[in-house]
Parts: C-alpha cells; structure tokens; sequence
C-alpha cells in the first residue's frame, strides 16, 4: 500500500523507497504504509499540476461538471464501503459514521458540480466617457491542499469541490495518519476521466507539507489543521503573497438558557461533545447553564455520558457512540487537561478514565466520555482546546454573563445556543464571537452556507458560495469604445 504518489495520472512509491506507518488507533497496530515523497517528486507534483492547469481552467463549467458527477457516481457504487472501512481502520470512528463522512463528501462534490456552471461575472457602463468594464472571475491557479486525520475524506471535498469546478489544479497532502480513505476518493476522479495532473497527491509527515507551502508555484494554500501549523502557513504564505484559506482550532461553547427544552439541550450537546471521541474543531467544549437548570442538567447529562458506549473496534460495532482516539499523544493531553481540572478543585461527575476490559487492552488509545463542574475560567479545559471527550459545565445568571464566558478564548469557529426566546436567540447570535452559531442545533454546517472562523480559528470560508469564491480571482476589464460620429 506504499504506491501512494500520485504525479501526472500515475500512482508510484518514494523514488528513495521511504515510508511511514499508518497506525490503527484502536490496537496501535500498523495497518498500511505511505510513500514519504522527496523534494524532487514534491516538485514533480506541483509541475504536473501547473502544466495542466490552463486546459482545466479553459474547460467549459458543463465539461468540469461532467467529470465531478461521474467521478462521485463511480465513488458511490465502487470505493464508498471501502473507504469507510479504511477510514474506520485509520480514524478509530465507528463504521456508521465513516459512512456518513464518505457520503457527505460526495454530496460537497456533487454540489460544486453543479455550481461550475453558476461561475458568473458582471458588468457596468462607464460614468466618465465611452468606456464599458467587465468584472470576470478566473480560477487562481495550482492549489495545495493539506488535510487533517480526523475528517480526512469530507475535508478533503470541501477543498476539491469548489476548487475543481472554479478551474484549480491540486497538489493533495493527506495527513499522514489517515490517508488511505481519502486516496479511494481521489482514484474515483481519476476513473472519470479527470485530466492527468489536475490532481496529485504527496504523502509523508509534516515536513512534505512545509516543502509545498514553500513552492513558489503553488498560488493557494487551503490547510485546515491546528493553530501553531496554521500561523506557521500564514507567515510563510504571506511572504509570498500566497492566497490562503485556514480552518484552525475551537473551542466551541454552548449557551443553555432558562427556558430551553432541556431535552434538545442535553442530548445535542451530548453528540457533539463526544461525538468522534470529541476530535472535532467544531466540538462543544464548554457548556454554560443558567444556573436555576444548572443541577438538573448537569446530572441528566453526566448520567448520558455514563451511558454512551465506547467500542474497542468500529467496524465489529458500527453503532457505537465512540471509539479510540488518534493517538497517545491526544489521549494524553486530555488527561493532562481532566488531570489539571481536577488538581484545581473540578468534580469529576463522569469518566475521567479509560474504559477497562481486556478487550480495550490491545494497545489502543482509549478514554471515557467525561463530565466536570466547579470548572473555572483558567483550567486548562477551559480556556484550551481539548481535543477529547471531555465537557466542563459552568453556571450562568445573565445572558451578558454567558457571553463573556463564551467569548473568553482566542478562539472563534462555533458556539451553540439552546433557548425558546426569539430576542434572546438574535442577541446571542450577534454577540457571540464566532464564524457560526447554532440556535436549537448542534452542527452549524450545511453545504450551501459558508463555514470558518475568527480569531485563532482561521482565515477565509468554506463551503456555500464564499467557499467557492476562495478558489477564484476577480479581474476588472475596462473598454474604451467610440460613439456613432465621434
């Protein structure tokens, strides 16, 4: 499984032979090795994608939108179960939701297909003489692309689709953590026809990354990842007036006012604070209770967590509510982080441990869904991004209240609210810092609205028609013309 190159339409290994491991995280076992690309084939890539890029960009939106359904159509029927089986093996996710991912993506895909054709410009008669301007919109040219391990397929389409229907060639680079789901994806482009070289792929770990960061034929970097690579990009992208799109980390709160349907309340927060074993950057990490519903929520939803089953293996227990973490690194950083809690006066009223049984003994990277109170604003689960199922619950009294604690990180990606208020609903949302806000919902994604966040959590949209516009340049064109007898 090393042949995981992809340059100018042709699968190959490392030129040197070197590869990496792939780990699954649910036994710490190796299930696959990647290619580790040199300078060399990193270049290779980039030129294959530059030399294919005028045909691209020249094709019609009709002919890109051709190629794109074809290619999800092929993803569907032939590589979706596979790819979910892999994603399971190099994610941990349970099975269930790696197939939720794997149809997602080729939903994002089959969406920027159609809006290929709804790429349109403007134009606008001159106010000073006989001049007429045209506003075109172009694509920007070759793309790297740089995925994370924890939606290695579905972030993967929120990069390709709008950037392959604007008329951009990629450069991939799969997390090394988590590749080979994503790979299925990108074969299925090349089994539709795709053009050699609109898409290439260079595995290996970080450094591969920073060499095509660095390339000064790549015009636009779409990364989406931690903080301290994001800033690293940044810089390195602003030196060279690269375009960037940077979907960083969160720390997501989430608002439970004095008339919300405890219930939704409960039980929305609960998904999304677990979910994925909490390694979402749009997890909630923090939950603000109005402090006369404080007791009776935080104990229905500790005894939720309690509740919620952690599988040894995702594809033997595809229902699963969670399964492994990524690595130890992850689950050590979120012991360090309940561990702090703790030392500072939290009480633990859920996990705060690793599931036991033999059957969790195998060298996986394992931990419980975790419920704390008596949090305050300078632990480390407050004020940093976990990146594990752990949930602090502090009390509120006013809304004014909640919004300062909500707002108390460098973060801003997502915060989530539960309330049957109307006004207190547009005050929230508008006051809360943050690229999306659920009201009486715990995902704020939708293919049609664009996805991002301020601060520390990114530069630039994705998804909707934002996301697509991050793929395109705009040119002004203004025309002189001369009058009848002038």
């Amino acid at each position: 499984m090393s042949r995981t190159l992809l340059i100018n339409g042709q699968w190959r290994a490392a030129v040197n032979g070197a590869t990496l491991p792939v780990l699954n995280p649910a036994y710490g076992r190796e299930m696959g090795r990647i290619a580790v690309a040199t300078p060399t084939e990193i270049d290779a890539a980039v030129q294959s994608a530059a030399a294919a890029f005028p045909r691209w960009a020249a094709a019609s939106g009709r002919e890109r939108a051709r190629i794109m359904h074809k290619a999800m159509d092929i993803f569907r029927t032939q590589y979706l179960d596979e790819a979910a089986r892999l994603l399971t093996q190099e994610n941990g996710k349970p099975l269930n939701d790696s197939i939720k991912e794997c149809s997602y993506t080729a939903d994002v895909i089959d969406f920027y297909a159609d809006e290929s054709r709804r790429i349109t410009g403007s134009h606008f008669a001159g106010d000073l003489g006989a001049t007429h301007s045209f506003v075109w919109k172009q694509p920007v040219g070759v793309v790297a692309a740089i995925i994370p391990w924890n939606f290695p397929v579905d972030l993967l389409a929120w990069k390709l689709g709008p950037g392959l229907a604007a008329g951009c060639t990629f450069v991939v680079k799969p997390s090394e953590e988590a590749s080979f789901a994503a790979l299925k994806l990108i074969q299925a482009f090349l089994d539709a026809g795709l053009p050699d070289g609109v898409i290439n792929v260079v595995t290996g770990a970080g450094a591969v990354g920073a060499q095509l960061v660095q390339h000064p034929d790549v015009q636009k970097i779409a990364f989406t990842g931690s903080v301290a690579t994001g800033i690293r990009i940044g810089e390195q992208a602003a030196r060279q007036m690269k375009r960037v799109t940077l979907e960083l980390g969160g720390s997501a709160p989430c608002i439970v006012c004095e008339d919300a349907d405890l219930d939704a309340a409960v039980n929305g927060a609960l998904r999304r604070a677990f979910s994925h074993t909490g390694q979402i950057c749009i997890s909630v990490n923090r939950i603000f209770v109005h402090e006369r519903l404080f007791d009776a929520y935080a104990e229905r939803f500790a005894a939720a967590a309690r509740a919620l089953h952690v599988t040894p293996d995702g594809l033997k227990e595809p229902n699963a509510d969670m399964g492994p973490m990524i690595n130890e690194a992850g689950a050590a950083k979120t012991r360090q982080h309940v561990e702090d809690a703790v030392a500072h006066g939290a009480r633990l009223l859920a996990g705060g441990d690793a599931p036991s049984g033999e059957e969790y003994d195998a060298g996986g990277y394992f931990y419980n869904a975790t419920v704390l109170t008596d949090v305050t604003p300078d632990m480390l689960v407050m004020c940093e991004e976990t990146f594990g199922p752990v949930a602090p619950i502090a009390p509120f009294s006013t809304l004014e209240q909640a919004i300062a604690l909500a707002n108390g990180t460098p973060y801003g990606l997502a915060s989530y609210v539960y309330t049957a208020d109307l006004n207190s609903a547009f005050y929230l949302a508008r006051s809360l810092r943050s690229g999306g806000v659920g009201i009486n919902v715990n995902d704020i994604t939708d293919i049609r609205g664009p996805f991002g966040g301020m601060h520390m959590s990114g530069i630039g949209r994705e998804l909707g028609e934002p996301g697509l516009d991050a793929y395109l340049e705009t040119k002004h064109i203004r025309m002189g013309y001369k009058l009848p007898g002038g």
